[in-house]
C-alpha cells in the first residue's frame, strides 16, 4: 500500500467523482484518493492522513466552497503542509483569490472549470516532476 495522497476538495460531490475518476485512471494506484466537501473538512482529512503517515502530496481545491474559501484553505493547509502542491480548480475565482493562493498558500496553479482531463494531467505532472 503506498503512503501518499491526493486530496480533492470541492463541495460538489459529482465533481469529486469525476476528479477521482479521472487522475484514477492516470495514476493508477499509485496514491490513495481522498475527498472532502469543504475547507474544515479537508484541514481534518489532511491531519487525519498525516495521523496515519500518509502524505498529502497534492490537493486539488475548487474555490467557491460554503464556509471556507478555496484560498482561504490553501493558504492554512500551506501553514501546516509547506511541502504539498497545491492546485485551484474553479470556475469562479477573482484574480484577486488566486493571488492571495499564490503569495500565501504557495499555488502551483489555477485550471479553469470546465476542465479538460489531459490539461489536467499535464499541470498535475508538471506539478509532480517539480516536487
Amino acid at each position: 500500500m503506498t503512503n501518499r495522497a491526493i486530496l480533492f476538495v470541492d463541495d460538489e460531490e459529482l465533481i469529486l467523482r469525476s476528479l477521482v475518476i479521472q487522475i484514477r485512471e492516470h495514476f493508477d494506484s499509485g496514491y490513495i484518493y481522498e475527498t472532502a466537501q469543504s475547507g474544515q473538512e479537508a484541514l481534518e482529512v489532511l491531519q487525519d492522513l498525516m495521523d496515519m503517515g500518509i502524505k498529502t502530496v497534492l490537493v486539488i481545491s475548487d474555490w467557491l466552497m460554503p464556509g471556507m474559501k478555496g484560498d482561504e484553505f490553501l493558504v492554512k493547509a500551506h501553514e501546516k503542509y509547506p511541502d504539498m502542491l497545491k492546485i485551484m480548480l474553479t470556475g469562479q475565482a477573482s484574480q484577486e483569490a488566486v493571488t492571495n493562493a499564490e503569495e500565501n498558500g504557495n499555488l502551483f496553479t489555477c485550471v479553469r472549470k470546465p476542465w479538460d482531463k489531459h490539461q489536467l494531467f499535464k499541470v498535475i505532472d508538471e506539478a509532480m516532476s517539480s516536487m
